[in-house]
């Protein structure tokens, strides 16, 4: 058996329960996928973007929908190690990557403020346009649910408000096109165990120059989202379902306990009808 088929075979067997059930479900719960969808699977080359494009692949060969994909890779302007890893990658988990470079590393290696924020901005921009060109109509990213909880406690300690990572959205700078998150309730403890039980090797960040930094940084030097997992990795030695209950907060908000919240720009406050 070819080492890609190997692969493959143990996301559907050691990895059916804590990888594939979850995208499979992550998929159905959201409704990210419909009947003649053109989705652009998008690589960054790390250990999500691969997992996750090789989880459509065995769905759209087992699935019942029909749907097409194009795996997407978009060079921000990687080293010739990392791009040359990408590919080599690809080759080995027999995944038909699209390549297309962009200058996004050199436009951004002089901005100060949250130079990170940016360059994933901008990536997303050029992976959306680069898409439409393609006939696809959605695009694919590997946020994973660890990533879900992470911005949902960010949120709340840096930007002070209650928010999180959406399964899916509308894009509002390109018309008719979506975005779906479909490891959305895979947690990244097993994709790492996936990658290491199959004796792989990715990039490692695909919003940083990773041949100059280990983390991304903001201003201080420090990383509010590895702040983060440190955290929740503290917080599920306390307490195992911890994650779980940080998700669900996001699904179970009760709004007559809520002092004032945001809908369609506009702001409501619980005062508004205190006394009628």
């Amino acid at each position: 058996m070819e080492r890609y088929k190997e692969i493959e075979r143990t996301i559907i067997t050691s990895y059916r329960k804590k990888i594939w059930h979850n995208f499979i479900r992550g998929i159905q719960d959201y409704d990210m996928i419909q009947e003649g969808d053109k989705i652009a699977v998008c690589m960054s080359g790390g250990k999500d973007s691969m997992l996750m494009a090789k989880c459509f692949q065995e769905l759209q060969r087992h699935g019942k929908m029909n749907f097409e994909l194009v795996f997407l890779c978009m060079n921000p302007g990687y080293n010739e190690i990392n791009k040359q890893k990408i590919i080599n990658n690809s080759k080995l988990l027999n995944i038909p990557i699209i390549m297309f470079e962009t200058d996004i590393f050199d436009r951004v290696v002089n901005i100060k403020d949250h130079p990170c924020y940016v360059c994933a901005r901008m990536r997303r921009g050029h992976l959306y346009e680069k898409a439409q060109e393609l006939g696809c109509n959605k695009i694919a990213l590997g946020h994973h649910f660890d990533d879900v909880i992470e911005t949902i406690l960010m949120g709340m300690f840096y930007g002070a408000q209650m928010q999180t990572m959406m399964p899916k959205v509308k894009s509002t700078s390109h018309p008719g096109m979506q975005l779906i998150r479909p490891l959305y309730l895979v947690k990244e403890k097993d994709i790492i165990n996936w990658m290491e039980k199959n004796n792989l090797e990715f990039i490692q960040c695909a919003c940083r120059f990773t041949e100059h930094y280990t983390k991304c940084n903001n201003n201080d030097g420090s990383s509010k989202r590895e702040e983060m997992k440190e955290l929740i990795k503290h917080l599920r030695q306390v307490y195992s379902n911890i994650d779980m209950n940080i998700f669900r907060s996001a699904q179970n908000v009760n709004l007559d306990t809520i002092i004032s919240y945001r809908k369609d720009n506009k702001t409501y406050h619980f005062l508004d009808n205190y006394d009628k």
